[in-house]
């Protein structure tokens, strides 16, 4: 038997040593990479508390909203139990049934986000509460929490509430981060009999994956871009003295079994679907899950009106009641 003595031929050494300078190359772009990340995310962290206002007052839209539905507004502010003053506004039906609907609007927004859905719940007799989330639109606060101390608030908008209105039933409906706030209000607070959520994140960690994965998909942010994610939950916790582990939707539709209707579109990027799925199979209480196809995020009521009007309304009227 010949044994070959021959040595590897210089082109593929060549090879090698091209392979292997490329892997070296490619590892320290990636270690590059998770460190910048980490970086971005310890900076970003605190920031995350403290939600730029993006949009207006809608003054104009307000009005017309009240004109058409023949609703009359008046200016509600309530004081927490850690001193903010949260400002807003109730509004009453022309013909109401005595069922009153919190509404809970998203990050970065005001109480004029959620106009849509107060003129379709006015139209069909209920009243509603549109509140200025802590640290957004005229409402004090240092700092957004997400639902850590806003479902405190929601308890003190709601014995405000009844101190002066007679409450027949109470519901709320919310919308992306004010879904969140809802779930997790309700669970804190058996007086709130119902909730819609449209477009809610399951809790704070997960959802920071698909910020961190820039809209495109949630695996970047589990994988490249991780670091970031997890310096900014340690940095925003440290800055907001809160745990975001502790701010979880899903965990609060297991501690109370209370009616829930989510709301998701497929085409939602910000917080996919697979959110709204996961509280729903968490859900101890009555449940309906509504996926919107082709809808994107916070867009459902504008994609599907009638169906939405349909679906919310007939989720209200049966756990909440009419006249």
């Amino acid at each position: 038997m010949h044994l070959s003595t021959e040595k590897p031929t210089s082109s593929f050494r060549g090879v090698t040593n091209h392979a292997f300078r490329f892997g070296i190359a490619a590892f320290g772009l990636l270690f590059a990479a998770a460190v910048i990340s980490g970086f971005v995310g310890h900076e970003i962290g605190p920031h995350l508390i403290h939600p730029v206002n993006l949009n207006p007052r809608r003054t104009l839209l307000t009005q017309r909203m009240l004109d058409r539905t023949g609703a009359v507004k008046e200016n509600f502010s309530v004081r927490t139990s850690d001193g903010v003053v949260l400002r807003g506004w109730k509004i009453r039906s022309c013909s109401p049934n005595g069922n009153w609907v919190l509404l809970l609007h998203g990050v970065s927004d005001n109480r004029t986000g959620v106009l849509g859905h107060a003129e379709l719940l006015l139209r069909h007799h209920y009243n509603v509460v549109l509140m200025d989330s802590r640290a957004h639109g005229e409402s004090e606060g240092g700092m957004a929490t997400y639902g850590w101390k806003e479902r405190y608030d929601t308890a003190s908008i709601v014995d405000a509430l009844y101190a002066s209105e007679n409450v027949r039933h109470l519901g709320a409906l919310g919308v992306s981060m004010g879904a969140a706030i809802a779930l997790q209000s309700a669970a804190l607070d058996p007086r709130i009999e119902a909730v819609v959520a449209e477009d809610p994140f399951a809790d704070l960690r997960e959802v920071s994956y698909d910020y961190a994965g820039l809209d495109f998909s949630p695996f970047l942010g589990k994988t490249l871009f991780r670091p970031a994610t997890i310096f900014a939950m340690q940095a925003m916790g440290k800055a907001g003295g809160f745990s975001p582990d502790d701010v979880s939707p899903l965990k609060a539709v297991a501690a109370r079994p209370f009616p829930i209707l989510l709301i998701c579109g497929t085409s939602d990027h910000r917080i996919p679907c697979r959110h709204a799925e996961r509280i729903y199979e968490n859900a101890t209480g009555p449940k309906q899950l509504w996926i919107v196809d082709g809808a994107g995020h916070a867009s459902a009521l504008g994609y599907a009106p009638s169906k939405y009007e349909n679906r919310v309304i007939s989720f209200f009227d049966g756990y909440l009641g009419t006249y």
